[in-house]
């Protein structure tokens, strides 16, 4: 019998004829109800349930006031989720993803550094789709503990299905809706030239692995995703996510230019506001980016090369 605190939802009793009642947690994921088992009705049960109702009352409570502020945020100018994404994203968080070690990545991360850095980001370069989902595979030695319920039955309920890829033992790294719209990618640093697939256990999906995504989510932060009541994600630091742009931006296949100008543009956004505001950190993790390897160093150099005053900013002492 899972803790009645941990289901959520609005506790239903259903009887079952002359034989027994049972109680079951209802609750809303995405635009499907689902009804999930706490128990057989009994006095010890029913206890527990008041407790708990006792703890939701708390918990509605704090969402009110949550959502007063998101909306003064959003009226404030800050940046909000689609109400797509923000379904996915909020459905992902109530089960656990960023509390066992997801990370958000991508141009859904830099849109929240608009409310770390205190400043407006353009929208020209937030403009995505895309939900890309990052984490370390050796999280699953440290977390003993899983999200629950399931990714792939949480994505059921919001239509997403496993995206056919290029894997020949069919593991999916991606989810889409069919015919189109949000699609989430779930991603691993590459650590050994073997590994293209991996599993992620504590989240119990699979991620494609890349290089340099290390360094990019060593450390997050957390951040409120505007949606709702706002959402609880964790993203990467801001002076990292800028220098990982200043090498994937080299890194891109040919015919993804696009990408690259977009990479760049970011990285040089970033880069002007920490440069002023945060030079120390900025510093430091360009220092730790330059000292790990040569292909960091002939990415980071090239990038640097298409934009001169970038490395003007990115010297010591600047």
């Amino acid at each position: 019998m899972q803790a009645v605190s941990a289901i959520g939802g609005t506790p239903l009793l259903k009887h079952q004829g002359t034989q027994a009642s049972y109680w079951y947690a209802r609750q809303r994921i995405g635009d499907r109800v689902v009804d999930r088992y706490i128990g057989r009705d009994t006095p010890e049960l029913r206890k527990r349930i008041k407790a708990a109702e006792k703890q939701r009352e708390d918990q509605r409570t704090l969402a009110k006031r949550n959502a007063r502020l998101v909306a003064q945020l959003r009226a404030a100018g800050l940046p909000a989720l689609d109400r797509q994404t923000g379904k996915v994203l909020n459905a992902m968080a109530q089960i656990g993803t960023f509390r066992l070690g997801g990370t958000l990545v991508g141009t859904h991360a830099f849109r929240l550094y608009s409310a770390e850095l205190g400043v407006s980001l353009t929208d020209t370069l937030a403009v995505t789709e895309d939900v890309d989902i990052a984490a370390f595979e050796g999280l699953k030695l440290v977390i003993h503990d899983q999200v629950n319920p399931s990714l792939a039955n949480t994505f059921r309920d919001l239509k997403l299905a496993p995206a056919p890829g290029l894997d020949r033992r069919n593991r999916p790294t991606r989810w889409a809706m069919p015919g189109g719209g949000t699609m989430v990618d779930f991603l691993a640093p590459k650590m050994r030239d073997s590994d293209d697939v991996l599993m992620l256990q504590p989240l119990g999906v699979y991620a494609q692995t890349l290089s340099f995504l290390n360094f990019l989510i060593a450390e997050p932060i957390p951040a409120v995703a505007l949606y709702r009541s706002g959402i609880l994600v964790q993203i990467p630091q801001p002076e990292r996510y800028a220098i990982h742009k200043l090498i994937v931006a080299q890194r891109r296949a040919t015919g993804s230019e696009a990408k690259a100008r977009k990479d760049l543009a970011q990285a040089e956004l970033l880069i002007r506001i920490l440069a002023e505001d945060r030079p120390h950190v900025l510093e430091e993790a360009f220092e730790h980016a330059m000292a790990a390897g040569p292909k960091w160093r002939a990415a980071i150099g090239q990038s640097l090369r298409q934009k001169p005053l970038l490395a003007e900013l990115m010297r010591p002492g600047s």
